[in-house]
C-alpha cells in the first residue's frame, strides 16, 4: 500500500497513524535539513502533540539548501510528506506514521523559495539539523570562521546565498524591513551551546555585510539551547524491507531506538508549541544535560567507532559485542569522561554510562560504524577533546582518550588492519590522511594540527601517551593496545 493521505485509513492494524485532520493543519515552522533524525525526533514530538489536538497551527515545512536534499524532497512529496517510523527494540517493535510535516520547499540555487517562505509572518520558528560541522566554526578557537569561502560568498551575495544561514539572514532582513518581526532560530544539532553557536554564525555572517542587521538579529531573535537524543541509523534496504513487511510502501521510512530526549531552554521570541506535553523538557539547565549527552554518548560513539572501523566491524552494536571494545568503552567512560560530567535530575553520570552501553548494544539498530565515524575532525574536537582538557586541568588520567586519538590517527591512514581500504570519511580526509602517513615516522606531527588540537600537543603527558599508543598500534596492532589499556 503506497503511503499517502488517502491510504491512512487503510494502513495495517497496529500501525499508529495521525488522528488529526491533516488538511486543517497550518504551518508555523520551517525545518532545514530534513534527514532521518529530524523526522524521528522533532517531527515526532510535534506529531504527538497534534495527536492531543494541540499545536495544529505549528505544522512543519521542510527545506534544504544542498543538491542532495532534492531526492528526499521528491520522495516525501510523493507520499504527502508522511513518514513511517520503525521503533526497533530487543524486546519489541512497533510502527507509527508521522504527519506533522505538510510541505517541502523547492531546492534551488539562491534559495529564493526558502527566503520567501521564511519571510512570512506565520513562520515563527526556523529549525535546523545540518550536522555538527556545518556551523562555520574555527575548531581551534570555536569562533565564527569569517574567512570560509561559503561565508564570503553569502556576505557578498546576500540576495543569492548558498547556505542556510545566508538564507535566514535574507529572510530576517525582509521581516525587519516589513515589520513582521523576528523568528526563533532553533538548532537541533549535537553541539554544546548549540543555540549560542547558531547565534554566533548568523550574527557573525551578518556583520560581514550589514552590521545594523547583525545588531537587530542579536537583540530581536532568540536562539534557545537544546539537547537532542535518539539513535537513528541511515535508511537502507533493511529499513525499506521492514516497511514493506508491514504492508507499507514508504520510500523514506526511518528506524529508531526506543528512546528519545529533548531538553530545551524556554526562550522563544515568537511563541512555541507546548512540546513538554509530548515529553520534552523545558529547563534552564540545558547545559548540564547536553554536557552529559555530548561527552558520554557522542564522545562514546567515537570511542568505539574508530576501533570498530579499524577492526572491520560494520555496526555499533557489533562493536559493543566485541569483548575488547566493550571493555575499552566502559573503562574510558568511567576513568576519562564521566568524572567531568555533572548529574542531572534523575540521572548520575555512572548510570548514564550504563544506559548508553545498553543503547549502543541494541542489535536491532543497524547503525553503521562508518556513519558514526564520519567527520571525525569535527566530532573529536567537539565531543572528546574537552574531556582531555578537563582531565589535564584536574590532574586525572587521559590515557584512554590519548589511545582513542592514536587509533583515529591510525584510521586516517586509510587502511583497516585486514588491509581493506577505508574510503574518504571526513571533509578534510586528504589532509588527515597525509598527516596520518607522516605520523608513522613522526607521531607528534598528528597532534600538531593546531586547528583541531590547539595547544594539546604542548602537554607532555598527553603527547607522550599518544605517541606510546600510536607506536604500539602500528607495531603490535590495535587489539594489543586495547588489551594493554584495559589491563592497567
Amino acid at each position: 500500500m503506497k503511503l499517502s493521505n488517502a491510504s491512512l485509513a487503510d494502513l495495517p492494524a497496529g500501525v499508529l497513524r495521525p488522528q488529526y485532520d491533516r488538511s486543517a493543519l497550518t504551518p508555523g515552522m520551517i525545518h532545514i535539513g530534513v534527514g532521518n533524525f529530524h523526522r524521528a525526533h522533532q517531527a515526532w514530538y510535534l506529531h504527538r502533540l497534534m495527536q492531543q489536538g494541540q499545536a495544529l497551527d505549528w505544522a512543519i515545512i521542510g527545506a534544504g539548501v544542498r543538491a542532495y536534499d532534492a531526492s528526499m524532497r521528491e520522495k516525501l512529496l510523493a507520499q504527502d510528506c508522511l513518514t513511517t517510523l520503525l521503533e526497533l527494540d530487543p524486546a519489541s517493535s512497533s510502527a507509527e506514521v508521522v504527519g506533522s510535516m505538510i510541505d517541502y520547499l523547492p531546492i534551488e540555487e539562491g534559495n529564493g523559495a526558502l527566503i520567501e517562505r521564511m519571510s512570512q509572518p506565520d513562520i515563527r520558528i526556523v529549525a535546523l539539523t545540518v550536522t555538527e560541522g556545518g556551523y562555520y566554526i574555527d575548531p581551534a578557537t570555536q569562533s565564527f570562521d569569517a574567512s570560509h569561502v561559503d561565508m564570503l560568498h553569502d556576505s557578498q551575495n546576500p540576495a543569492q546565498p548558498k547556505t542556510a544561514f545566508g538564507a535566514m539572514l535574507a529572510a530576517l532582513r525582509r521581516r525587519r524591513d516589513s515589520g513582521v518581526g523576528a523568528f526563533t532560530g532553533l538548532c537541533c544539532d549535537n553541539l554544546q551551546g548549540n543555540g549560542a553557536v547558531l547565534r554566533q554564525t548568523l550574527v557573525g555572517l551578518a556583520r560581514l555585510s550589514d552590521p545594523e542587521l547583525a545588531a537587530w538579529i542579536d537583540g530581536a531573535c532568540s536562539f534557545p539551547n537544546t539537547m537532542v537524543d535518539c539513535i537513528v541509523p541511515a535508511t537502507g534496504a533493511k529499513e525499506l524491507g521492514l516497511a514493506q513487511q508491514l504492508g507499507i510502501d514508504d520510500q523514506a521510512p526511518v528506524a529508531h531506538e526506543n528512546f528519545r530526549q529533548w531538553v530545551i531552554e524556554d526562550r522563544f521570541c515568537a511563541g512555541r508549541p507546548d512540546w513538554d506535553l509530548a515529553g520534552a523538557t523545558f529547563t534552564d539547565q540545558v547545559h548540564d544535560y547536553e554536557l552529559m549527552k555530548i561527552r558520554i554518548l557522542n564522545g562514546g560513539h567515537q570511542v568505539i567507532a574508530v576501533p570498530g572501523e579499524l577492526l572491520s566491524i560494520e555496526t555499533i552494536a557489533g562493536c559493543m559485542q566485541h569483548p575488547l571494545i566493550s571493555r575499552f568503552f566502559s573503562k574510558v567512560q568511567n576513568e576519562c569522561i564521566a568524572p567531568h560530567v555533572k548529574p542531572v535530575p534523575g540521572m548520575t553520570p555512572a548510570a548514564y554510562v550504563d544506559l548508553i552501553h545498553q543503547r549502543f548494544s541494541n542489535p536491532k539498530i543497524a547503525d553503521t560504524t562508518r556513519r558514526v565515524a564520519f567527520d571525525g575532525s569535527s566530532r573529536h574536537a567537539a565531543f572528546l577533546l574537552p574531556s582531555i582538557r578537563d582531565g589535564l586541568a584536574k590532574g586525572r588520567s587521559v590515557d584512554g582518550l590519548a589511545l582513542v586519538q592514536a587509533a583515529w590517527a591510525r584510521m586516517c591512514e586509510g587502511t583497516r588492519e585486514d588491509g581493506s581500504l577505508i574510503e574518504a570519511n571526513d571533509p578534510y580526509w586528504g589532509d588527515l590522511q597525509a598527516r596520518a602517513k607522516a605520523a608513522k615516522a613522526h607521531p607528534l606531527s598528528w597532534l600538531e594540527m593546531r586547528h583541531i588540537y590547539g595547544d594539546l600537543a604542548d602537554d607532555a603527558g598527553f603527547s607522550n601517551s599518544f605517541c606510546r599508543w600510536f607506536d604500539l598500534i602500528w607495531s603490535s596492532g590495535l587489539a594489543a593496545a586495547l588489551d594493554a589499556y584495559c589491563a592497567e
